[in-house]
């Protein structure tokens, strides 16, 4: 997989990461534009009022957040002209200065996989700092990923223990004596070994897990990697309780939140970040 030397970014994503999240705050602000809150900003569910949605977000907070985390469906569902609007998001975040943490969970085999990577870690119009990215084909199907985001300077992350009641039957079920979550930690750590400040392979782990980090024999301190942690505000998980949940990695924890801050309406996303941002930090 060849890649062009002069379009490879430096530093790695997790010292880029690391420099946002010291400067801007832990809080990554997730752009959901679904119908309903399309609606509540007045907005009609139509590309137009994605597009508005969009880029009215990124003019209000893009400056100020350490990323943002577009969630590629909302944008699919609105077909190429949707993408077109994802692609002109990524764009307006980049240059704003906010990283880009693309929620995409893409997730295949062999040359479908290398596709996928290029698409979103690559040189191309959707890529992003970062990708979220789906194991449950196996780790080791997602090496053209994995090594590509290396490449580019780009990062991904991995699901792992999500905060969907349905995915424990997959994330805790064991084997060998080693639960699935923490195989996926384990490989993790392994690609992220010897990185400063860390490596560019993160994990996604949800607010809401309770003690399944303890419980899955997840080693935090051994993935060496950020991690991503939705469900803060509208899916239930505590702001306050993250320092205390990732204990003792807890400085290179990423919280999405989009409900929780988008609902607050245009002219007040910036105070709802800085409230969030202040109660994750402690």
């Amino acid at each position: 997989m060849s890649v062009n030397p002069d379009k490879v970014q430096a530093p790695g994503f997790g010292a880029r990461l690391a420099g946002a999240l010291a400067s801007r705050g832990p809080v990554c602000v997730g752009i959901d534009p679904s119908p309903d809150l399309l609606a509540q900003w007045d907005l009609p569910d139509s590309v137009a009022g994605l597009r508005e949605f969009a880029l009215s977000v990124i003019d209000e907070i893009g400056p100020f957040a350490a990323a943002v985390k577009p969630q590629s469906a909302f944008f699919e569902r609105h077909g190429a002209a949707g993408i077109a609007v994802l692609e002109e998001t990524i764009t307006a975040a980049r240059a704003a200065g906010s990283l880009v943490v693309l929620d995409a969970k893409r997730g295949d085999i062999g040359s479908t996989m290398t596709a996928y990577a290029q698409a979103y870690l690559g040189e191309g119009p959707l890529a992003a700092d970062a990708v979220t990215l789906s194991p449950f084909l196996g780790f080791g199907s997602l090496q053209p990923a994995v090594e590509l985001a290396s490449a580019t300077g780009r990062g991904v992350f991995v699901l792992t223990l999500t905060s969907n009641p349905e995915g424990l039957t997959i994330q805790h079920a064991r084997d060998d004596g080693m639960t699935v979550a923490a195989q996926i930690a384990e490989a993790a750590g392994a690609v992220n070994a010897g990185a400063k400040p860390y490596g560019h392979v993160g994990l996604v782990i949800g607010a809401t897990v309770g003690d399944a980090i303890r419980r899955t024999g997840v080693n935090l301190t051994q993935v060496n990697g950020p991690i991503l942690a939705p469900g803060v505000g509208a899916q239930g998980g505590a702001a306050s309780a993250i320092s205390s949940l990732f204990d003792p990695i807890a400085d290179r924890v990423l919280v999405p939140i989009s409900r929780g801050i988008l609902s607050a309406g245009r002219g007040r996303l910036g105070l709802v970040l800085d409230r969030y941002n202040t109660e994750v930090a402690g």
